[in-house]
């Protein structure tokens, strides 16, 4: 009752009914309100402020049965706990799936249910996937994970099913008793108080029932996300539009529009391609995915940081915000600790001088005495192993190494080689021959683990370590050998990273029996070095640790000595016999004193966990070696229990009694076999490390030992590396237990993690050191390393060093407790730093396991690590997912695993990911291989298939957002005084004056384009104007100036006779590329008609591509459509009647068949500043906008090429671009009639079938200048990159091209650009040709780099070559330009967007003053020139909004001439170099559209920095684009690969973008290649993708919502 009391307590606490309201006193209101003032103005945190009003009410709420409310959890745990009296009888029944018991003492469940009470108002949105990745490809994956996946601490057996059903205890009545204990030897544990983990319990029902309502509570909270979202966006109509400044502002729809309109009338417009502006911000779209963001959003509606008071200046080096520690938090108080001397070692008269000396003493003395036993998987002796027989096989072994291995005649390996040693783990007694053999032979073994495949985790790092002890032999067993991977030739395969091995099979008939007169040499125990173990790093790197002689015979004397060992006793050992305590134990102390060894392997473990307490009982052994994983696991087989006693024990060595759960399993365990014998005292919990050898062990009950001590440590104080008992959370407490004193003649101390070694308090936790003679020497190989580990000196709090010898530190973090007693908290490798405060992984995984229900994930099957994002360590944990395990189940069990760390650790998980079971990287003895998982995330290789990313409540240190403080702006005025006074000049520059150009170009009599075609026509009729190429590469049609001008004057006769059009009707021109388009567009004007040039609808597509035609047709006014035949079947077709109103169209004419007639004159419009065409085009940000191209300013642009690229009729250029807008149209349509130069057109569309035609009709053609857009570049580089060979072949050559100008309405894309030129450059390309040009909406060709290379550069008339500058792109977030070094970190290369053409000129201006700005500055782009558009083209007379786009003055300066906007970022740069005129030239440098801008934080990114980071994140993402949506960032990333990468990219997405930007992800959307929408010029279409993805049509392999 109480447990359901105090969650209605909850509920009640967090909302004050109304009735509760009313009696509130006047002063509590007020403060209640002036709180929510707080939290609305962002000057209280969340958590703050629930705290604070639950304070404020918590005496006006009826509280339960008289208790004071802060007294209910210590009251609900005072009663559980004393509900089961010792001898109850009713705890029987246990559920099948009852939490993993070891887990039980520190970590509680009960602990981590209230932490999630609290957390069951939160809702997270669930990721959404597409159906073929929730399947399972494999069938592997399917599979449970094979036994041997469960870690050493691990509870997933191989059981009978009669063992499974068997319930745990049920021999054992008093089975609550040692979980009471624990809570009455400690009055502040609440988290080892144990009454509400046993859902099966009967006394318990009604704390059982109210965790499953809670259970229940939390599933629906979780997964209700079925209502419509509220929107939260809270953005008005006005501010709306205010948002982006819309250039075009073809919208299709009034201004006034209100919100539902849009989402139906943009199916009329098929919002994906159609060009219709994107869906405003804020309109709620009623799809899975935008209910996902909603509620996303919902969920991270936390108070925003407090604004600045000061105005924010930004010294570039933007700060990270460095976590200021807490003030209140605990610091350490005690006195400084004095080091811990050990007991003296023994001197015992008959102590053999060394090891070899025992084995030869007892082989020769005792050959019949049972030296080692080996058992089978049936647990049945297969073969004992006398000292007689040890003592003569490894004398035979040790001849055989020395004298029978040859190679050249030479002896193959000399004492001190290094040999390794490749035994299973089932074969103890070939080991164990093979050791001494090798230490016999003066031979230094290296044991290591069996390599079982060819990419075993961390198996390269054995090999690195073998290597670099120059190993060259290794040895092993028959019948290993045959199961080792084998190359095609039959011998051993080399492993990735191993050095050549040569194996030499140990077995009897291997080996030599040596001559009489041959003695193994035995020398007393020096300094040499006895055999390397090794060891894996938290980094995954493998060190081999070196133990001397010396340090091998004194480490087993001193555990002879802490042990008690007598002659002849008997240990059963489970531990893996090559390394760490089963070597110690049972290998070389049982040598030393003639012990009997019972070794029971891993293989039986699995198949009957209670084999080693029945051979306990079989053999009578005094002492069992075994890790708390063993204790558990023979806790849940009690079936066999009856007859066993272990009563013999006078020790039970538990080697890994420093984990955090090794409590709770030694408690366990006590707690059943108590009634078999086993006494309390025997259990032995001891701490060690490889370094350092046997740190502490609890000593046998004999030597008159102070008792046992366990201490309650609060988890905060712990984090903060600080003891505190009692603590006031009492849900996150950590139980540990002593490991006993220090070894015999050892000094130990704790000393300061970081920095100097400095001895710590008494109330500290450090790390502990050791000095002692028996204790490891050095890394082999690595003296750096060596020294700080194993010549560590401690100092004083003065300085000063404690002692002269030096101390090795063990990697165990811990502290000195009362009656000297050791404690360990954790270790080094498992510690992880986050924001200050230090974590340990164990402490983590403990609190994963102790979050119900487990039936998700494998038990022991979690990997906990961190990884240093921005400057700080992030914690990952990682959990194998049962195949059965549904979505919904997994996601509400990893939201709660976040909420329950969250609470017990005060620390945010940075990524929580699920993988398919069995496909962690295993350890050899079944664990997890942490390193190897984590390089596996680090590199996206872990291939998850549930993740859970959480940067917005972890990542605390991210720079201050930036504000803009009102009234600091400075005037344009003070802006160009301080660039005067700085001596900067004002960013402005010009192309060269036409006016003093004086050429002969004929052309410039004529003011319109149509009188040139008629003057070219009688001059040169027969000269060829155009070559059209087909995909073969063959000339597909040709046009001369006559042809064309004939051609034209047909179109026109078809115009006014048939069309009856009128003067300055609009005519839509749809046609594929080609001649008819030209001669139409010519047509048109001939007919005095204004032609609009429409890409033809895609067949294959109409459904995306035929809304834009039909949009421009209408936006354009177009009373009349010209197109071919074929085209105008489509238009009219029933495929395109599904698509749009085919009823609509205007009149349409083809033009195939056109009547041989003359019009009857030819129009001249009255003046040139009349309409000549309109320009279409959309923008990137899915806006239309139609630019309105007077015949005054198309003749300017024509003459302004044909200067700047040097074009006259004897030149030939190839373009290879779309010919219907910008600087496209005009070369392909204009430039030729106007300069009489020959075009040889190449259809972008035909190298989809063909991708060398384009390079192939440059080379063919010798073309001089070629034009192209980055798409076709990218296609080349693309398509071509891997067969230059075969174009040189087809006498492909490139060494002709001057200039290959690439056009663009964006920043140079400097690394493509790099590439094409780097590739091609085999043929024959000069690495000066390829530069870029630059136009945009207002001036379709501001920038063109001409030809620079041959007799013109001489001559001078060529402008220098286009230069790079490196940007910070942290200063351009902030609308600063800050040059750096090349290589410098957050440089940005920024390539000059080409030279300005004759005529034109250029300023950058302050965007929001208007103002001119100095040399190097960023601002907006302003241009103005004889060839700009005279403004936009739209249908509402929406001029006004836009006309000061096209005219618009300075606000200061020169306030007289008249500029167009371009819409983008830029600065100008005067360089060193000098143009042909001798004057310095001045580089205009394009940064990025403003349109395209995100402006978040307060800063501007630009779109193509993150992406391009992203990119480069992974070798499986194709293309990238990034947008916002509603203060979210959101990136859609293309998988190019398998889609079970597809859930790898998401943290890695998450990680470069926080690195390199200082942003958090909040959607990463991972689709298939080819989704992001791409114009024709080859830019992303960001705004299409963006209402694709809130309109959910994107169809994603998967969208996951950072936390």
């Amino acid at each position: 009752m109480a447990e359901r009391g105090s969650a209605g307590l909850l509920t009640v606490v967090l909302e004050p009914g109304p009735a509760v309201a009313m009696t509130l006193p006047a002063e509590v209101r007020e403060k209640l309100a002036e709180l929510e003032l707080e939290l609305s103005e962002g000057d209280i945190t969340q958590k703050g402020y629930e705290k604070k009003r639950g304070k404020l009410l918590s005496p006006y709420i009826p509280q339960i049965q008289g208790v004071d409310p802060s007294l209910q959890l210590e009251h609900r745990i005072q009663t559980s706990s004393q509900a089961a009296p010792v001898g109850s009888k009713q705890n029987k029944s246990r559920a099948p799936n009852a939490r993993d018991e070891r887990f039980r003492s520190d970590l509680h469940t009960e602990a981590v249910q209230a932490a999630l009470a609290k957390y069951k108002e939160r809702k997270m949105p669930m990721p959404s996937k597409r159906r073929s990745v929730l399947v399972q490809s494999s069938v592997e994956a399917c599979t449970p994970p094979d036994t041997s996946s469960a870690s050493e601490d691990e509870g997933s057996l191989r059981r009978q099913g009669r063992i499974a059903s068997s319930t745990p205890y049920q021999a054992h009545p008093n089975v609550e008793h040692w979980f009471n204990r624990v809570i009455q030897g400690s009055s502040t544990s609440s988290s080892a108080s144990s009454t509400s983990s046993h859902p099966g319990g009967r006394p318990h029902a009604a704390n059982s029932a109210a965790n499953t309502v809670l259970a229940d509570l939390m599933a629906h909270t979780h997964l209700d996300n079925h209502s419509a979202p509220p929107d939260v966006t809270g953005l008005s109509e006005r501010s709306m539009h205010a948002e982006r400044p819309q250039v075009a502002s073809v919208r299709g729809h009034p201004r006034g529009f209100n919100h539902a309109s849009v989402m139906e009338t943009g199916d009329g417009f098929h919002g994906k391609r159609s060009g219709i502006g994107a869906v405003p911000e804020g309109v709620p779209v009623n799809s899975r995915v935008s209910s996902k963001i909603q509620q996303l959003l919902n969920t991270l509606k936390r108070p925003k940081r407090p604004p600045l008071r000061e105005f924010f200046v930004d010294d570039f080096e933007e700060l990270l915000d460095v976590q200021q520690p807490d003030p209140n938090q605990p610091k350490p108080e005690g006195t400084q600790m004095s080091p811990l001397e050990g007991d003296p070692l023994g001197v015992v008269t008959n102590w053999p001088p060394a090891l070899l000396a025992s084995l030869q003493r007892w082989g020769t003395m005792y050959p019949k005495s049972p030296c080692l036993t080996a058992l089978d998987n049936a647990g049945k002796a297969v073969y004992t192993l006398t000292y007689g027989k040890l003592w003569t096989r490894s004398q035979k072994l040790a001849y055989t190494l020395l004298n029978k291995l040859s190679s050249r005649n030479e002896p193959l390996l000399r004492p001190g080689d290094r040999v390794a040693l490749v035994f299973p783990n089932n074969d103890p007694v070939m080991f164990m021959v093979a050791f001494y053999g090798c230490l016999l032979a003066e031979l230094v073994p290296v044991p290591i683990e069996v390599p079982l495949t060819r990419k075993d985790a961390g198996s390269q790092q054995i090999g690195f370590l073998l290597g670099s002890c120059g190993v060259t032999l290794a040895l092993t067993t028959d019948a290993c050998q045959k199961g080792l991977p084998k190359a095609q030739t039959g011998e051993v395969a080399t492993f990735k990273g191993w050095p050549r091995l040569l194996w030499f099979v140990t077995d009897g008939k291997h080996v030599v029996k040596p001559p009489k007169d041959w003695h193994p040499p035995i020398r007393d125990a020096s300094n040499e070095i006895a055999y390397i173990e090794y060891k894996t790093s938290k980094e995954g790197s493998t060190m081999g640790i070196t133990i001397s002689h010396a340090a091998m015979l004194s480490h087993c004397h001193a555990l002879t000595q802490a042990c008690g060992y007598t002659e002849g006793e008997t240990i059963t050992n489970v531990l893996d016999f090559k390394r760490d305590a089963g070597l110690w134990h049972a290998v070389l102390a049982s040598v030393m004193n003639r012990m009997h060894v019972i070794s029971i392997p891993y293989s039986l473990m699995k198949v009957n966990p209670l084999s080693w307490i029945q051979k306990v009982h079989t053999y009578k052994a005094r002492v069992a070696v075994v890790k708390s994983r063993d204790m558990h696991w023979s806790l849940l087989a009690q079936r066999d229990q009856r007859d066993i006693s272990l009563i013999s024990l006078r020790m039970l060595i538990v080697a890994d009694g420093a984990n955090p759960w090794s409590i709770s399993s030694c408690d366990a365990f006590l707690n059943v076999f108590q009634s078999r014998g086993l006494r309390p005292e025997v259990i032995c919990p001891c701490a060690s490390s490889p370094e350092s050898m046997t740190v502490a062990i609890r000593r046998p009950p004999e030597m008159g030992i102070p008792p046992p001590g366990k201490a309650v440590l609060s988890m905060s104080g712990l984090s903060h590396g600080v003891i505190r008992v009692d603590t006031e959370e009492k849900l996150s407490v950590l139980t540990v237990q002593d490991v006993g004193q220090a070894m015999p003649g050892a000094r130990v101390c704790v000393v300061r993690v970081e920095g100097t070694p400095y001895l710590c308090q008494t109330d500290e936790v450090g790390e502990i050191c050791v000095s002692s003679g028996t204790i490891g020497v050095a890394y082999y190989g690595l003296p750096g390393m060596t020294k700080n580990i194993f010549e560590t000196i401690p100092v004083t709090s003065s300085g000063s060093p404690i002692s002269d010898r030096p101390f090795t530190r063990t990697s165990l973090m811990g502290f000195i407790g009362p009656d000297n007693l050791v404690f360990v908290v954790g270790k080094m490798d498992g510690l992880m730093v986050v924001s200050g405060r230090r974590h340990n992984a164990d402490d983590v995984v403990a609190t994963a396991l102790a979050v119900e229900p487990m039936k998700f994930v494998y038990r022991g099957r979690i990997a906990v690590f961190s990884v240093s994002v921005l400057h700080d360590e992030r914690i990952v944990v990682v959990a194998e997912q049962r195949p059965d395990a549904s979505e919904e189940d997994s996601f509400q069990w990893m939201s709660r695993v976040l909420q329950a760390i969250d609470s017990i650790h005060q620390v945010g998980v940075y990524c929580l990911a699920l993988v398919p079971a069995n496909t962690l990287p295993k350890a050899p003895l079944g664990g997890i291989h942490i390193s190897e998982t984590k390089q596996r995330f680090l590199e996206g290789a872990l291939h998850p298939c549930n993740v859970l990313m959480c940067p917005h409540t972890c990542v605390t240190n991210l720079p201050k957002p930036r504000q803009k403080q009102p009234g600091t702006e400075v005037g344009p005025a003070s802006m160009i005084v301080g660039n005067l006074v700085a001596g900067k000049r004002i960013a402005q520059a010009c192309g060269r004056d036409v006016a003093q150009l004086e050429d002969n170009d004929q052309a410039r009599k004529f003011l319109y384009m149509q009188d040139v075609l008629q003057w070219r026509a009688q001059a040169t009729p027969d000269h060829p104007l155009f070559l059209l190429l087909n995909a073969k590469g063959t000339v597909a049609s040709a046009a001369s100036c006559l042809q064309l001008h004939k051609r034209a004057e047909r179109v026109a006769v078809v115009l006014m006779e048939k069309g009856r059009l009128n003067t300055g009707d609009h005519v839509a021109l749809v046609y594929p590329p080609g001649i008819d388009l030209i001669a139409s567009f010519y047509g048109c004007l001939y007919a005095g008609c204004v032609p609009v040039t429409v890409r033809p609808p895609h067949p294959q597509n109409l459904a995306t591509t035929l809304p834009t035609v039909k949009m421009i047709v209408e936006v354009s006014k177009s009373v009349c459509i010209l197109t071919t035949q074929a085209i105008m079947k489509l238009l009219k077709s029933k495929e395109a009647a599904a698509a749009v109103d085919v009823k609509t169209w205007p009149l349409v004419l083809d033009t195939d068949d056109l009547p041989r007639k003359r019009p009857l004159q030819i129009y001249k419009p009255p003046t040139p500043e009349m309409l000549a065409y309109l320009d279409f085009s959309v923008s990137t940000t899915g806006i239309l906008a139609g630019v309105k191209m007077s015949h005054a300013a198309t003749s300017a642009l024509c003459r302004s090429i044909k200067l700047q690229c040097e074009l006259y009729p004897s030149r030939q250029i190839a373009i290879c671009l779309d010919p219907y807008c910008g600087l496209g149209f005009a070369l392909w349509c204009l430039c030729s009639v106007y300069s009489g130069h020959q075009s040889i057109l190449v259809p972008p569309l035909e190298l989809e079938t063909n991708v060398s035609l384009w390079l192939s009709a440059v080379s063919q053609y010798k073309v001089r200048v070629t034009f192209c857009s980055y798409s076709i570049m990218e296609m080349c580089t693309k398509g071509l990159g891997a067969q230059t060979e075969a174009l040189r072949l087809r006498n492909v050559n490139l060494s002709c091209v001057r200039t290959c100008m690439v056009v663009a309405e964006e920043r140079p894309r400097i690394t493509l650009t790099q590439s094409f030129s780097k590739i091609f450059k085999d043929l024959g390309l000069s690495p000066r040709a390829v530069s870029t040009t630059f136009g945009c909406r207002v001036n379709v060709a501001i920038c063109l780099q001409p030809n620079r290379l041959g007799k013109l550069a001489e001559q001078g008339t060529a402008g220098p070559d286009p230069t790079t500058v490196y940007v910070d792109m942290r200063a351009l977030r902030h609308d600063r330009v800050r040059l750096v070094e090349r290589g410098s970190p957050h440089s940005l290369p920024l390539m000059e967007s080409g030279k300005i053409l004759p005529g034109v000129k250029v300023i950058i201006a302050n965007t929001e003053t208007k103002g001119p700005l100095g040399d190097s500055h960023l601002g907006e782009v302003w241009v103005s020139s004889p060839h700009n558009a005279t403004g936009y083209y739209t249908v509402y007379g929406e001029e006004a909004l836009h006309a000061d786009h096209f005219n618009t003055k300075l606000s200061f300066g020169d306030t007289q001439t008249v500029w167009a906007r371009t819409g983008y970022l830029g600065f100008l740069r005067r360089t060193e170099l000098t143009d042909a005129s001798g004057e310095r030239h001045d580089a205009l440098y394009v940064v990025g559209s403003l349109d395209e801008t995100l402006e978040l934080r307060g800063m501007r990114y630009h779109p193509i920095d993150i992406e391009t980071s992203v990119i480069r994140s992974h070798k499986s993402i194709a293309e990238c684009a990034v947008f916002t949506w509603t203060n979210l960032l959101v990136v859609v990333v293309e998988l190019e690969g398998p889609e079970q990468e597809a859930l790898d990219l998401v943290a890695l997405v998450t990680n470069v973008v926080l690195e390199e930007h200082y942003l958090i992800v909040g959607v990463v959307v991972v689709v298939d290649p080819g989704v992001i929408p791409i114009n024709s010029r080859g830019e992303k279409q960001r705004m299409h993708l963006r209402d694709g993805f809130l309109a959910d049509q994107l169809d994603p392999i998967y969208v996951a919502y950072n936390m």
